[in-house]
């Protein structure tokens, strides 16, 4: 098939999609991806990137078209909005001339803003081409919840928004099954919603061999990681609580990896309270590197705000940690709380809950290594499971089908 894949963030931006793409290549579709100008998280054009360009090129087999934007800057609010409409409007415009022919379908990424659906629909409509839509956070909802927007008035408008993407779509899938009654609110049919979770990259499994380590020096003792974007929704501050209640372990030490809206403020209190003897901040390193951090790990930690938004998300982080077969100490509701508790893989204390956190780490920090290798076993098995990469890919090839299909006979 020849696919349209929409998405605002593509290599060398680390998402999903940029596995999704591979996998639909591997599989011999001929895949086109139009998206913009690389500059997350750091909010600054990716170096050999800029409003000059460059517009084309390959990443492996795929046809990448890239379109101008307003890069996101400082993250405050006015910047943000600025950098999700230009993509918008620019995707819009450009869009419909720059992807040239005849597309079987247009798949959409949207892990936020939902404002990547606006050219999906212009580009649909114009070109004739039925539309899968993967939401990845539920909109307006993720707006309220990390207080980005709290105007009932201007809410409203962005359901609005909303309602018209997902009814111009011919399937919408959702990453977490407890999306779906949000997504039927919008007058979605039930049987236009499909549950399509995250899987991770092949890197991400057992190791076969020890591994050696080449990184940076790390703290002996017992090590607590957390990686991933460092932002309002990962209640960085129920993090900071439950170390310094366990302080008094002087061998329990928090490895931090990523960057993101609050690492700034991080920096702050670690400095603040004088913690970075336990608490150690290793910075952004390439996705690629991940499991060979993660297989210095103990014990790989996640956590996320006390919101029912929030609660109905699975973090795609956990697959990547089932994936690599590590015990987890969650502080999470919900789905991700579900997916530990029910794989046996971790313990999860309920969000926002330091003490929680903090008695589920020192639970783990007790166990025996061959009890916490059990755990790890449990979540690989979980894994493969439930968020089997090959599985995933089997199911989207047969929902593309399924649209291309009715189209035809339309």
């Amino acid at each position: 098939m020849r696919l349209l894949v929409i998405t605002q963030y593509f290599w060398p931006e680390n998402f999903r999609i940029n596995d999704l793409v591979e996998g639909l290549l591997e599989r011999g579709h001929d895949v086109t991806v139009l998206t913009g100008l690389p500059n997350y998280p750091s909010g600054q054009f990716a170096e050999g990137f800029g409003l000059g360009g460059p517009y084309r090129g390959m990443h492996g087999k795929a046809n990448v078209i890239r379109v101008p934007m307003i890069r996101r800057g400082k993250a405050r609010a006015i910047n943000l909005i600025l950098n999700y409409f230009s993509f918008a409007l620019s995707a819009s415009i450009f869009g419909c001339w720059r992807c040239k022919g005849k597309y079987d379908a247009i798949f959409v990424f949207e892990p936020s803003p939902v404002t990547v659906g606006i050219p999906a629909r212009v580009i649909g409509k114009i070109k004739s081409v039925p539309i899968l839509f993967w939401i990845q956070d539920l909109w307006p909802e993720s707006l309220s919840a990390t207080g980005a927007v709290t105007s009932p008035r201007i809410l409203k408008v962005v359901e609005k928004l909303v309602r018209w993407i997902y009814r111009g779509c011919a399937l919408v899938l959702v990453q977490s099954e407890a999306f779906i009654p949000a997504v039927t609110q919008l007058d979605v049919m039930s049987q236009k919603i499909r549950y399509f979770p995250n899987s991770a990259e092949n890197m991400y499994r057992l190791p076969q061999t020890e591994i050696d380590w080449n990184g940076p020096q790390l703290p002996t003792g017992f090590r607590v990681m957390f990686a991933g974007n460092i932002g309002v929704a990962q209640s960085m501050e129920t993090i900071m609580e439950a170390a310094e209640l366990l302080k008094g372990h002087s061998d329990i030490h928090w490895i931090i990896l990523g960057d993101g809206r609050l690492s700034p403020w991080l920096r702050e209190e670690v400095a603040k309270r004088n913690s970075g003897g336990w608490i150690h901040l290793m910075g952004r390193f390439p996705v690629e590197t991940m499991p060979n951090w993660f297989s210095q790990a103990d014990v790989l930690l996640v956590t996320l705000r006390k919101d029912p938004v929030f609660a109905s998300t699975i973090p795609s982080k956990i697959q990547s940690y089932l994936a690599c077969g590590k015990p987890i100490a969650g502080a999470l509701d919900g789905e991700g709380a579900r997916i530990l508790e029910s794989s046996g893989a971790g313990i999860a204390a309920p969000a926002g809950d330091a003490k929680g956190l903090a008695d589920a780490v020192l639970k783990l920090y007790k166990m025996s290594a061959t009890e916490r290798r059990n755990m790890g076993a449990n979540g690989n098995r979980y894994y493969q499971t439930h968020f089997d990469r090959t599985q995933l890919l089997d199911r989207l090839e047969d929902w593309l089908r399924e649209v291309v299909m009715e189209k035809n006979h339309a």
